[in-house]
């Protein structure tokens, strides 16, 4: 796990900011259908210059786009395996440290890739 105040990497950084799932400003729970849909307008945002089509918000900072970076998530969400690794990074949030992860009714918390089993439905 990053460890909390760690400076990250440009280029793993640079690969955080380009997550799919945020390119596209979707939850990772998001349907195939609605990732065309988001996918399809902010494409139609871009051509038509609108406000809000080139850029999106991380946990880092704004993020630009343009068409192909759009084409690119799409298609990288499309893909069931390469689906699964974005949505592993975004739901289990290693760079957040103790604010990141899934809360139990005990009110514990799993951080980091730990919470990922729980994140995608699987059981200890």
């Amino acid at each position: 796990m990053i460890e909390v105040g760690e400076a990250i990497q440009p280029e793993i950084r640079a690969r955080l900011v380009d997550n799919p799932f945020y390119v596209l400003e979707l939850a990772p729970d998001c349907t195939r259908a609605e990732v065309e849909r988001a996918g399809q307008k902010l494409l139609a945002m871009i051509e038509l210059d609108l406000a809000g089509g080139p850029t999106y918000p991380t946990p880092f900072g704004s993020g630009r786009r343009d068409a192909a970076k759009i084409r690119e998530a799409m298609a990288e969400l499309r893909d069931p395996q390469r689906r699964l690794f974005h949505e592993l990074w975004v739901l289990a949030r290693p760079w957040a440290g103790e604010t990141a992860g899934l809360a139990h009714a005990d009110g514990e918390r799993e951080l980091g890739f730990s919470a990922a089993r729980s994140a995608l439905g699987w059981r200890s």
